[in-house]
């Protein structure tokens, strides 16, 4: 735990000193120094004896200069720029044998000697930079391979007997040597009386730390009771999982209030000082692992549970987190009894033998739970019992788990100790990391429900899965230093992002992609705020039609976004003349492989441009009729009188035959095929038919309606009524109407609609004549 806290703190100072150092501009560098630095950082590389210790002091020397001549790199840059832009004014630079005019040439002449001194600061920046990069790979190689080798090192079995006295040895000359710091504090008599007279603070600090250490969960359960009668069901949990950190903070405070007891009396150092941080270290360790074993696995099993292990096994699941702790506490105090230059590798083996089995153990018995799952009392017969993809993440991290577990101890058992050392803590501090994120998920989750107030709604939510991934994202260096990572190593990773990487002729650095990602969200946010403005409050005053409105809010839209794009490139400083080639390849990959793609797009800026169709228009293409609802980039949305929506490809509507009813205005045409019987009087039926439909309101009376008498059909005298509407999209309640008219009319005149009818000729009808069965009933019989 110490060495994780200890390179999680180096890490940090280390990125902000770099974030610090790297936004700063750099002064004149002193090549000179550089120079001796780097000789001799040449010398100690070619050599190889240096310490690793040493070689990370060297690097960080390197490091810090690698940084100035990054930074130098873009000195001068605006000058250069423009000197440029002053040469390519004079034009192209003649030719051999060709003259040009002695004040052009001069001044030729005097901005490229310019442009050549402004360049010199960079270029040499630049060789630099190039010399400490390789110097940094070189101690870096160096390291890791010392690294590797050091896992293969055999020490002495811990489970050897032989190799048990040494370990007693160290123990007992620990013990010692602190039984001899606190007799010398007791034999000296004026340490007695300092520590005499802040003896009721010292009592105090005892008495007020040991009643923290001893109530801090009783306190801690009676805080969430309360805080749950008094809060509402949204943020109960989140109510009762803060006010949980008081079985944290409480016992932190206390085991601080004990540490400043010892202190206060003036204990001798350094043993002490060291032992005292051991035993926080140790009560820190038993402390959270308890907690998170109650948060992931409480008494009351969770509607959603953080991981997928049954009710039965709830408790097992506390207890491996809790021995998890066990082992971090013995690995505080095996730490403390075997210090990094110390007992020798028989003792260190031995002593850290107990933490490693610990930590193998439960992490074992934590993995063999996660593999486990649930566990159904009553499967069903057609009940799927194939895991979520989550639940398959947890399933293989469990099998990772058991696996690493056993390598460890094995290892451990058979006198690697440096590679169980490098395998089982880490494992330790991984499920740490991963129960940490769980809790903080759960906590922004259950967050977002309570102010959003959509609980129904969470499991669908893309909120939770996106702050899972950032905390993932978060945990990454933190993981990383757990598993043998080098501070160096991360800051390495830092520096590589600050430098960015070359794209054509220009480097794209971080600062240039915020400057990118900022202008161009911008640009896009006035794009949609001038969008909404023309929607809602400038086109709806014009005699633009809706159709046209869409047309112009939609081109707004792209033309928006393209100029922020460009706006954006052009501020970030990207130049992207160096892509011509990729994107001529890319032109010919669309031309063969997305034509359609292409075809549609093209369709669709026409279809926006020219409005042969139009949001709204009635229209039929390819046997399909409806309302156009939405023209986008690639197709059309049409919404059939059946509430369907059809997606068709702008395309087709370029290219295929369209019947727009609704174009150009909304008139139309209806006709209605009507039949009478015959013998009825063929000018009355005409009459009554004009009649019947110059009254509807829809119909437009100029041009009048057109009777038409088409037919003398096989049962019924046939007419059409034809009819221009005023709305074509009424056509259907229209006819619907009129033929109510009509048949009213037709009864009130006494006039006949016809129904077919047939007159049946039997060629025979002698042949269907059968004998007649006799219908006689039964003689009756009288007794």
């Amino acid at each position: 735990m110490t060495r994780f806290a200890r390179l999680f703190l180096a890490l940090a100072f280390a990125l902000l000193v770099g974030w610090a150092v790297s936004a700063q501009e750099s002064p004149g560098i002193d090549y000179d120094a550089w120079t001796d630095l780097a000789e001799r950082a040449e010398g100690v590389v070619l050599a190889g004896r240096a310490s690793s210790a040493a070689l990370e002091v060297l690097r960080e020397d390197l490091a810090d200069w690698r940084g100035q001549f990054l930074d130098r790199q873009s000195v001068n840059e605006a000058r250069i720029r423009t000197v440029t832009e002053q040469i390519e004014s004079l034009g192209a630079a003649p030719e051999e044998g060709e003259t040009e005019p002695e004040t052009l040439a001069n001044r030729r002449a005097e901005l490229e000697d310019q442009l050549a001194d402004l360049r010199e600061p960079a270029v040499r920046a630049d060789e630099a930079f190039t010399r400490a990069d390789g110097l940094i790979r070189e101690i870096d190689s160096i390291i890791r391979s010392r690294q590797a080798s050091d896992l293969s090192v055999l020490a002495p079995s811990p489970v050897n007997p032989s190799n048990w006295p040494a370990a007693l040895e160290t123990v007992t000359a620990t013990y010692q040597d602190m039984v001899a710091e606190w007799r010398s504090f007791f034999d000296s008599d004026v340490l007695r009386q300092a520590a005499l007279t802040r003896l009721p603070v010292i009592v105090v600090l005892i008495l007020v730390g040991c009643w923290f250490l001893a109530r801090a969960r009783r306190w801690s359960r009676a805080a969430q009771t309360a805080v749950t009668q008094v809060i509402g069901s949204d943020w109960s949990w989140l109510a009762r999982t803060f006010v949980s950190a008081l079985e944290i903070l409480l016992p932190v405070v206390g085991a601080l209030m004990l540490v400043a007891a010892v202190q206060a009396a003036g204990a001798p150092a350094p043993i002490t000082d060291r032992l005292l941080q051991a035993l926080f270290w140790a009560i820190l360790s038993l402390v959270i692992a308890g907690w998170f074993a109650r948060a992931l696995f409480p008494w009351i099993p969770l509607e959603r549970p953080f991981l997928p292990v049954a009710d039965q096994r709830l408790s097992a699941a506390r207890r491996a987190l809790f021995g998890l702790g066990i082992a971090a506490a013995f690995g505080a105090i095996a730490d403390f009894l075997v210090p990094s230059s110390g007992a020798g590798s028989e003792a260190a083996s031995t002593i850290w033998f107990i933490p490693l089995c610990l930590a193998g153990w439960f992490c074992f018995v934590f993995g063999r739970l996660l593999v486990v799952g649930y566990v159904k009392d009553e499967p069903q017969e057609d009940e799927i019992s194939e895991p979520r993809y989550r639940d398959r993440l947890i399933l293989i991290f469990g099998r990772v788990l058991m696996i690493l577990s056993i390598l460890g101890i094995v290892a451990a058992v058979a006198g690697y100790f440096q590679a169980a050392n490098a395998l089982l803590p880490p494992l330790v501090e991984t499920l740490a990391i991963f129960a940490l994120v769980l809790v903080l998920n759960r906590v922004l989750t259950e967050l977002y429900v309570a102010v959003t107030g959509g609980r129904d709604r969470v499991t669908e939510s893309l909120f939770p899965v996106l702050t899972g991934l950032g905390l993932v994202l978060l945990a990454l260096p933190v993981l990383a230093l757990s598993w043998g990572a080098r501070v160096a190593d991360l800051t390495e990773l830092w520096a590589r992002f600050l430098e960015g990487f070359s794209l054509g002729e220009t480097r794209i650095s971080p600062e240039n992609f915020l400057t990118f990602v900022i202008v161009f969200g911008v640009g896009y946010l006035l794009t949609r705020i001038i969008q909404g403005t023309l929607r809602n409050t400038i086109l709806p005053k014009t005699r633009i039609d809706p159709g046209g409105q869409t047309a112009a809010v939609s081109g707004v839209g792209y033309l928006g976004i393209f100029l922020a794009a460009l706006l954006a490139i052009t501020t970030a400083g990207i130049d992207l003349s160096g892509l011509a080639i990729v994107a001529g390849a890319l032109s010919v990959g669309i031309g063969f492989g997305l034509q359609t793609i292409v075809s549609n797009f093209v369709s669709g800026i026409i279809l926006l441009v020219e409005r042969p169709v139009s949001e709204g228009d009635w229209i039929e293409v390819g046997g399909v009729m409806g309302t156009v609802r939405r023209i986008s980039v690639r197709s059309t949305r049409i919404e059939t009188f059946d509430r369907t929506d059809v997606i068709v490809p702008n395309a087709d509507l370029i290219a295929s035959h369209v019947t727009n009813w609704t174009k150009t205005n909304l008139t139309g045409r209806l006709i209605l095929n009507v039949g009478v019987a015959y013998g009825s009087d063929t000018r009355k039926v005409q009459k009554i038919l004009q009649e019947v439909a110059e009254a509807h309101p829809m119909v437009i009376l100029k041009p009048p309606p057109t009777i038409v008498f088409s037919s003398l059909g096989a049962d019924s005298l046939d007419f059409e009524v034809r009819v221009i509407l005023r709305n074509v999209n009424f056509m259907l309640s229209v006819k619907t109407d009129l033929l109510h008219a009509i048949v009213e009319r037709f009864e009130k005149e006494g006039i006949e609609i016809p129904f077919v009818q047939r007159d049946l000729w039997l060629r025979n009808p002698e042949a269907l004549a059968a004998p007649v069965a006799s219908n006689d009933p039964p003689s009756e019989t009288t007794t």
